[in-house]
């Protein structure tokens, strides 16, 4: 039966929550701590704050962790899957229709437009990510940082997971 409260737990958040991971956090808070009683209110924010120092989406993180603590590794499993499942059967139906008119006119002008405003909520994303650097580590460390990496992508043609690994041990070594 814990595997089914496990489910229907990271289920509700999964369907109900638009808007993503911080959108579902209260609906997760409400099922796991308040519902299920699986945690108190301090330790439901302990899992938090883990699940946003770790990258990744943070739903799927937190399912994982309350899965395993209440249930072990199958109910890591089962709250995985629960979280991400409304996810997974929107874009398998999606993408139906999207394989079945992708040579259609409309849906070619639709994914031309989409690429500018993707490209610009990226380029703001690493601006802010420049910015906080820069007043967080320094600019003389912010500028080592990002002209090592355009240096290892752009010219040794190193991969990215490569150069986010020397980052981070970049990171923990001088600026810790």
């Amino acid at each position: 039966m814990v595997y089914w409260h496990l489910f229907v737990a990271f289920l509700i958040p999964g369907v109900v929550g638009y808007g993503g991971g911080p959108a579902s956090i209260p609906l997760i808070e409400h099922e796991v701590v308040h519902r299920f009683d699986w945690m108190s209110t301090q330790q439901f924010g302990e899992v938090l704050a883990l699940g946003n120092a770790l990258p990744g989406p943070i739903a799927t993180k937190m399912a994982g962790f309350i899965g395993f603590e209440v249930a072990g590794i199958p109910g890591a499993l089962v709250a995985i899957f629960a979280t991400v499942a409304p996810s997974l059967a929107a874009m398998l139906l999606l993408m139906k229709f999207l394989l079945k008119y992708k040579n259609h006119p409309r849906v070619q002008q639709m994914t031309a437009l989409i690429r500018a405003p993707i490209a610009v909520l990226l380029g703001v994303l690493a601006f802010q990510f420049f910015s906080m650097s820069w007043s967080d580590s320094g600019a003389v460390q912010t500028v080592v940082l990002v002209g090592a990496s355009l240096l290892l992508l752009e010219k040794f043609k190193v991969h990215p997971v490569i150069v986010i690994i020397g980052a981070l041990v970049y990171g923990a070594v001088v600026l810790a």
